[in-house]
């Protein structure tokens, strides 16, 4: 069977500015043709390229010639043992999202009250909590956007805990919407992918609530057809909340995949070679709950 490789001249722009071109480049494909979008993909991921914003691939053609690499042999690095912590503290009166009340925390059961119960030095404290789902850094099952989705009841260990982990940092790009080029650098299949804003510096201010950095539909998609295990964000929602639809929720969640919003401190994670674990407690008919979220480097 005759091999195929092709050929192409390239124009990529970067979100921070600048940006590089080739001309005759040539690379390997598995089958008789490439498209302009899983071509760009490939040299995204190829050269290792963060912050692109836009690719053109000009005189395309595809030409019989043997395939040059070999299969490349991953290398894992296994992980260390390093935590680190990735959620915000939550707090009596804390917003969250506007809109939604604050949490409530105190007392069930007093120091002083429980005196009366135990022998003299013993004493405890019960806690009591009243918040909505949506509060701190937080997960989304599909129960959270769909009826007949998955709760946090059925929500799989194998998906959330010890995940292999890949952090995109799109921190200094110009605008707020970051679409897929920017997430194609990388392999995100049975990944949790980590999409750093540095939105989390406006946390528990007016600012985080307004203009924050999100996701587009397109993104979304490709992190679905790519196989991401789960999707974190830094920032005030993984949607543009400025009108009523929610694209990249409904892509998301639509193929199972959880989201985790209002996460913090990206900025101390690698790229990769680190496993990530992001657990809440498993509650029948509720589809979003805060999680501690962590790192293991």
């Amino acid at each position: 069977m005759t091999e195929k490789r092709v050929c192409f001249d390239f124009e990529i722009d970067f979100s921070n500015g600048g940006g590089i071109q080739g001309q005759g480049f040539r690379l390997d494909i598995a089958g008789d043709e490439i498209d302009d979008a899983d071509l760009s993909a490939y040299i995204i991921r190829d050269l290792r390229l963060l912050m692109v914003a836009e690719t053109r691939i000009l005189n395309k053609r595809i030409i019989d010639e043997s395939h040059k690499r070999g299969a490349a042999a991953a290398i894992d690095q296994p992980p260390g043992t390093l935590r680190i912590d990735l959620s915000h503290v939550i707090e009596a009166g804390m917003i969250t999202y506007k809109g939604l009340p604050a949490p409530l925390i105190c007392d069930h059961l007093s120091r002083e009250a429980s005196r009366s119960s135990y022998d003299a030095g013993t004493e405890f404290q019960i806690g009591r909590i009243e918040m909505v789902g949506n509060t701190g850094t937080y997960m989304d099952t599909p129960f959270h956007r769909y009826a007949d989705g998955y709760d946090l009841a059925d929500l799989s260990l194998d998906r959330i805990a010890a995940c292999p982990g890949l952090m995109i940092d799109v921190s200094g790009a110009a605008g707020r919407a970051i679409d897929w080029m920017a997430l194609a650098a990388d392999d995100i299949a049975g990944k949790a992918v980590l999409i750093r804003t540095g939105w989390d510096r406006h946390w528990r201010t007016d600012q985080y609530f307004e203009g924050h950095p999100h996701l587009t539909e397109t993104a979304a998609i490709h992190l679905r057809d790519r196989g991401a295990a789960m999707v974190g964000i830094d920032s005030f929602n993984i949607d543009d909340t400025s009108g009523g639809t929610r694209p990249v929720h409904t892509v998301l969640l639509g193929a199972g995949i959880p989201i985790i919003e209002h996460m913090t401190g990206l900025d101390r994670l690698p790229a990769s070679g680190f496993t990530f674990s992001a657990v809440p407690p498993k509650i029948r008919a509720m589809g979003t709950f805060p999680v501690r979220a962590y790192a293991l480097v």
